[in-house]
C-alpha cells in the first residue's frame, strides 16, 4: 500500500498544484519511482488512499504505471493506521509492504519479507542506520527496536532514521483503529507490551522529499543516478540564449530570457525566466526557491 492521502504541508506551496506523491522527480512522479520498485521486486498490485487533492489521481496517470493501482479515497483523512484499516477489503488478508508516498528509497523488498518473516515480529520498520543516540529510532544487538518517539524499550547500540516503509503483519492489522497514526496507535502499544518490532536497515541514499530544500536535492540525485547533468523532457523548448546545468526541465516545458538556470526543477508544461537558480517552477508559473 503506498499512502498517498496526507497534506504535503512542508512542501507548500507545491502541494497546493499537486499532492506530493505527484509532483516530478526525474522525468516521473514520485509515486513512479515508488511503483517502479515494487513492480521489480514482482509486485503485480498496490492500493493507493488519497484524501488532498485526489482528483489530480486521474486514470491517465494511474494507468502509466508498472503495476495495477487499487485508489480508494478517504473523504475525512484517517491518517496512517486508519488508512491501512480503511483499505482491508483492497488488502486482503496477511502481510502487507507500506510505502509514504513522499519517500523514494532503494530497498529490497524480498529480503525486507525474508527478515520480516524470520523474526515473527508485529511490524518491520525499514531505517538508515546512525551512530548511538541519532535519528528517530534506537536498535539493539538483533536489530530490535528499542527507541521510538522518545520512549525506551531496552538498551540501544545504534540509531537510525525510520524511512515511512514498513512490513506489517496481520496481528497488528487487526487492532489498527479507523483512525489513527501506526506509529502511536500500532507500533509503540506493541512495544509498550513487550512485543518486538524488528528493524531492516538500508545503506544506499534515500530522500524524503517534504521539503523544498530536499525536493531540489532528490531530482539532483536522480540526474546522478541516470548519469546525467541536465535532463530535458520531450518538446521541451529551450531559448538560444539559456545554458542549463544541473536541472530537470520537465516535458513540454518552455525556458526564455538569458542566462544560466542552475540547480533548478520546472515542471512539465511550466513558463520559466532564465537566469534561475535553486528554484523549483511549476506549471502555473509560480517560482519557489529552495
Amino acid at each position: 500500500m503506498i499512502l498517498a492521502a496526507g497534506f504535503g504541508t512542508r512542501l507548500r506551496p507545491l502541494t497546493d498544484e499537486l499532492p506530493k506523491p505527484l509532483v516530478p522527480v526525474g522525468d516521473r512522479a514520485a509515486v513512479a519511482h515508488i511503483a517502479d520498485r515494487l513492480a521489480k521486486a514482482g509486485i503485480a498490485e498496490a492500493v493507493l488512499n488519497t484524501h488532498h487533492l485526489a482528483e489530480a489521481f486521474t486514470p491517465r496517470r494511474i494507468a502509466a504505471l508498472p503495476l495495477r493501482l487499487r485508489v480508494i479515497h478517504e473523504p475525512s483523512i484517517l491518517g496512517t493506521a486508519g488508512g491501512v484499516a480503511n483499505a482491508a477489503p483492497l488488502l486482503g488478508d496477511g502481510e502487507v509492504i507500506l510505502w509514504n508516498g513522499d519517500i523514494l528509497a532503494d530497498v529490497d523488498i524480498a529480503a525486507l519479507l525474508e527478515i520480516h518473516r524470520a523474526a515473527r515480529a508485529p511490524a518491520t520498520m525499514v531505517i538508515a542506520p546512525r551512530p548511538h543516540g541519532e535519528g528517530t529510532v534506537g536498535v539493539d544487538p538483533t536489530g530490535a527496536i528499542v527507541r521510538l518517539r522518545g520512549e525506551l524499550f531496552g538498551d540501544e547500540v545504534s540509531g537510525g532514521d525510520f524511512l515511512g516503509i514498513y512490513a506489517i503483519g496481520p496481528a497488528l492489522r487487526a487492532r489498527l483503529p479507523r483512525e489513527g497514526c501506526l506509529i502511536g496507535d500500532g507500533c509503540l502499544p506493541a512495544l509498550r507490551a513487550g512485543q518486538r518490532i524488528a528493524s531492516f536497515p538500508v545503506t544506499t541514499a534515500w530522500d524524503d522529499i517534504g521539503s523544498i530544500a530536499s525536493y531540489l536535492r532528490a531530482n539532483r540525485r536522480w540526474l546522478g543516478r541516470v548519469g546525467q547533468g541536465n535532463h530535458v523532457g520531450e518538446g521541451a523548448v529551450i531559448a538560444a540564449g539559456v545554458t542549463i546545468e544541473d536541472s530537470v526541465i520537465g516535458a513540454g516545458a518552455e525556458l526564455r530570457g538569458h542566462g544560466v538556470v542552475r540547480g533548478a526543477v520546472i515542471w512539465p508544461g511550466a513558463r520559466a525566466e532564465a537566469p534561475l537558480e535553486d528554484a523549483v517552477v511549476t506549471t502555473t508559473g509560480l517560482v519557489v526557491r529552495g
